[in-house]
């Protein structure tokens, strides 16, 4: 129970950090969201000071107020759950907007990160457990892959795979002519063929270094002492592969599987970006470019909340898989 009220305390206090980084960024940033949309209400007609004041509380952007004052504000806003309304998609409110994108890019990104990852630690132990064999040599090949930007391979795979033979789809999530978003056979089939490619470029460009992560480490816990004497005790190499090499072995890499798992929502802005998707990245590309603070806020809460949250729960894996950890804490 200690080990666990002293790990919520540290996630609680760094969310808290968080969330003022969260509301101070965009007020750091050049540019103001009002002026911006006072520019396009300008072509319609004239605009006088009180549509700029109606605009500052719609936005919650009035700098009349002090910057402390605009803080609690926020903090009491994402309490009751307003994160405000978008700019770049007005007038839809922020969480309206989050929550038709977030699961396409949930959806795509985070099934692949588990695939590759999945993939890489069966391949590693495998290359771990027979040095020197096909699979072994074919590690130098993935992380050469790896070493290459994802825009490149992404652009790469489209020119070969979607336009030189149309096997895949250019861009979309799935086809809007044809099929209109439900839970019917023909929609999810659709989504499942768009998503192919994207899915297919990050396993791609993202399992070497699972799978070179995890070899070594098979490597290093081979030599290890308790190896030796369970090979002594007459374990069979299947059992001693199982329950002391590998188990040892894939520690560090679920560390690193919570940080990549965290970052799901921030790494998809390239790929949507490369393949036309419309997830949460492209969203928050948008908000960027029209100084939307209020869906800048709130996109950027998600990657913290999904951030912390995968690290809490791996870090509360790990105490059950190491018990060694909680001891130490």
């Amino acid at each position: 129970m200690r080990y666990l009220l002293r790990k919520l305390a540290f996630y609680v206090v760094a969310l808290w950090a968080a969330l003022t980084l969260n509301f101070l960024i965009p007020r750091l940033m050049p540019g103001n969201p009002v002026d911006l949309m006072l520019s396009k209400l300008a072509t319609k007609g004239p605009v006088t000071p009180t549509t700029r004041t109606a605009i500052q509380a719609l936005l919650g952007t009035d700098t009349s107020s002090s910057l402390w004052t605009q803080y609690w504000r926020y903090l009491h806003h994402l309490l009751t759950g307003d994160l405000g309304t978008s700019i770049a998609y007005f007038p839809a409110p922020v969480s309206q907007v989050i929550g038709q994108t977030l699961p396409w890019t949930v959806g795509l990104i985070g099934i692949a990160t588990v695939i590759s990852f999945a993939v890489g630690i069966l391949l590693g132990r495998a290359a771990g457990w027979r040095r020197g064999s096909w699979i072994d040599n074919l590690i130098p090949f993935t992380t050469m892959l790896q070493s290459v930007p994802y825009f490149w391979l992404a652009l790469l795979l489209l020119f070969l795979l979607a336009s030189s033979w149309p096997v895949f789809p250019l861009s979309g999530g799935y086809d809007v002519y044809s099929v209109t978003p439900s839970w019917s056979l023909p929609f999810l089939q659709s989504v499942l063929y768009h998503g192919a490619l994207p899915a297919l470029t990050i396993v791609i460009s993202s399992i070497g270094g699972w799978m070179l992560g995890m070899r070594n480490m098979m490597v290093s816990t081979l030599s290890e002492d308790f190896v030796v004497t369970a090979e002594a005790k007459g374990l069979t190499p299947r059992r001693i592969r199982s329950r002391y090499v590998a188990r040892n072995a894939i520690l560090p890499s679920v560390s690193g599987f919570a940080i990549s798992l965290g970052f799901v929502v921030a790494g998809s802005i390239v790929t949507e970006a490369v393949f036309g998707y419309p997830g949460i990245g492209s969203a928050l590309l948008l908000a960027v470019g029209n100084n939307d603070y209020a869906l800048m806020q709130g996109v950027f809460l998600i990657i913290t909340l999904a951030v912390l949250g995968a690290n809490l729960l791996v870090d509360l894996l790990y105490g059950v898989i190491d018990p060694r950890t909680r001891a130490r804490s």
